[in-house]
């Protein structure tokens, strides 16, 4: 928790920062020289924050890449996580030092674009006339502001809502029929939740104490989490997930926890993880890109499903989650042009069919899962097409697309706080009221600089 708490910490006082002189498109920016290799190629370097599993088969695809032509060598480099990276990229943006090629999860794409420190690869869609309707629209849409294409979508996940096929059969539910609505999802928890007499052995129902799933269930109703259309139509000035939205997840939350239904995971993915494989919750929200390793490793069958919404929400869908690849503004003209030919061979369906089988994230190509190699995954693992599915059903709506605030880490934060205390008594709307006063202090001070 500590831990957790000091990376979001440090993001937050880093994108204040950043924020500090508001849209620096005038800020200068140093001209790189163009970088060679030994061998002549012109050297392209990538910054990234894939780790263990996920950085060998990236490493396997840029040496892949790095073979199959004579012109260009990717260099790719992991600088920590998404917010460690990010904290670095800000020390050298603008500078001969900076990568080509930056990898940033999606809560950054406002701050990357008010930077003025990066070049929006529409620029090279334009020029080579380059046909972005391969891409997945409801991916490549966070990434696109007012018709422009800012960056390229590569790691993409939603939540989805992840059960025990066996538990819900010893229950006597239908493990083929998840809840798809708050009024079956709290009826399913109760049946799901054992005692053994003070004690709870398995709770229903949970969800880990952070921000993205809240602003995935608020999104999937249709609510948005700041005015101005998300800030789509101008930079947002006030918080407006308090809405009746928000209340109907905070409440979801609060009245399952009152019922002894709802497990206090806390803020750490892998108790969240551990917790479902050790039987002690039945139910609960992971990322797309996790669902294979949790069938992997479960001691029963895993069933995997859309998010739950109200009884009398219409369904809208889910947000993006992971992250995108940004160019930097202050290389040469050779090495963009460099970098974007590495980014448009990462958006093949051959590239993004391995990457998908790999890594569990989404075909940015949708091709990608007509190739033999995701035919065969998805033979293993069905539960993986019930999250592409969940995907394609989007409904592309300024919910859908995201948010767009440069103090997103530390309203995450704030939602984060809020839903904590729900667990010490405090009323729904009085949690989610002060973390809305809290975001529009935020953006108050971000939007005043």
């Amino acid at each position: 928790m500590k831990k957790i708490l000091v990376i979001l910490t440090a993001a937050m006082m880093f994108l204040l920062a950043a924020c500090s002189s508001g849209n620096n498109n005038g800020t200068a920016v140093q001209k790189q020289e163009t970088k060679k290799t030994s061998s002549g190629k012109t050297e392209v370097i990538f910054w990234h924050a894939m780790s263990g599993n996920l950085e060998k088969s990236l490493n396997e695809i840029v040496k892949k890449y790095n073979e199959s032509q004579d012109k260009v060598e990717v260099k790719p480099v992991f600088q920590g996580t998404y917010e460690e990276a990010l904290t670095k990229f800000n020390t050298v943006a603008g500078t001969k030092d900076a990568p080509a090629i930056m990898q940033t999860f999606e809560v950054g794409t406002k701050y990357m674009i008010n930077s003025g420190k990066i070049q929006p690869v529409q620029k090279f869609i334009d020029q080579d006339k380059y046909d972005t309707s391969q891409w997945e629209t409801n991916i490549s849409n966070y990434y696109k502001v007012d018709g422009k294409q800012y960056s390229m979508p590569f790691n993409s996940s939603t939540p989805v809502l992840v059960y025990n096929k066996d538990a819900f059969k010893e229950a006597g539910l239908d493990p083929e029929k998840a809840p798809r609505t708050y009024d079956e999802l709290k009826a399913a928890a109760k049946k799901l939740t054992k005692k053994s007499g003070t004690n709870t052995t398995q709770y229903g129902f949970s969800i880990l104490n952070y921000g993205w799933f809240f602003e995935e269930l608020l999104a999937s109703q249709g609510g948005l989490y700041v005015d101005h259309e998300n800030g789509r139509q101008g930079n947002a000035e006030k918080a407006v997930f308090n809405s009746k939205e928000g209340l109907n997840v905070f409440n979801l939350i609060s009245d399952m926890y009152k019922e002894g239904t709802f497990f206090n995971v806390g803020t750490n993915w892998d108790d969240m993880r551990a917790a479902f494989q050790s039987k002690k919750i039945a139910m609960f929200l992971d990322s797309s890109a996790g669902v294979k390793q949790l069938i992997d490793n479960a001691p029963f069958n895993v069933g995997v499903s859309y998010l739950p919404v109200p009884n009398e929400a219409d369904r809208k869908g889910v947000i993006i989650g992971g992250a995108s690849l940004w160019m930097s503004k202050g290389i040469s003209e050779e090495t963009q042009k460099a970098a974007w030919d590495f980014m448009k061979y990462l958006a093949t369906p051959e590239v993004q069919a391995k990457w998908h089988v790999d890594s569990g994230y989404f075909a940015v190509n949708p091709k990608a899962y007509e190739q033999d190699i995701v035919k065969k995954e998805w033979e293993k693992y069905p539960q993986l097409k019930v999250t592409v599915d969940q995907l394609r059903k989007t409904k592309s709506i300024p919910a859908t697309q995201g948010a767009l605030i440069s103090v997103f880490p530390e309203s995450r934060q704030k939602v984060v706080s809020a839903m904590e205390s729900l667990y010490q008594g405090v009323s729904p709307k009085d949690a989610l009221d002060r973390a809305a006063e809290e975001t529009n202090r935020a953006l108050q001070t971000a939007n005043k600089k």
